[in-house]
């Protein structure tokens, strides 16, 4: 099996709220894209401060996906992995693995394209995003995270 590069970027925790079960006494599936979002906007965030303040980050999602594993239940905290992956001129792709106690519950991915702030059209990535996968192209010396 081939695996596709990939790097960890950002680790995030964040407890289950009981607001965040539906009906069938489980986590909703909407929430899942929430984990992506929050882990999504910690990592971008950290690499883009202005004076202790996150700047706004000219970035889309243009798709996003999840495959769910196994239910997450109320109470406990989940753990959320971002990894970059598909490195793009201008996109770059991202896949979460959302846990619970150890055991991963959910995948999910997001392909994530910089635009330019004045004509709404895509952009080249910063290399502050580039660089950890250029990192691990063939000759760098670097191995994947996570694989």
């Amino acid at each position: 099996m081939t695996h596709r590069a990939r790097v960890l970027v950002r680790t995030t925790r964040m407890p289950l709220r009981w607001g965040d079960m539906d009906a069938l006494g489980h986590v909703n599936n909407t929430v899942y894209f929430r984990f992506m979002e929050q882990a999504r906007i910690e990592w971008s965030r950290a690499l883009f401060p202005v004076q202790g303040v996150p700047a706004m980050l000219p970035l889309v999602i243009v798709n996003a996906s999840c495959t769910f594993l196994r239910p997450l239940v109320h109470p406990g905290d989940v753990e959320v992995r971002m990894f970059l992956t598909e490195l793009g001129r201008t996109s770059v792709g991202s896949h979460y693995e959302i846990a619970m106690n150890g055991e991963i519950c959910a995948e999910g991915a997001a392909k994530i394209v910089w635009i330019d702030p004045a004509t709404g059209r895509p952009a080249p990535l910063p290399a502050i995003v580039s660089a950890p996968l250029r990192a691990l192209a063939p000759g760098s010396g670097a191995t994947g995270a996570g694989e």
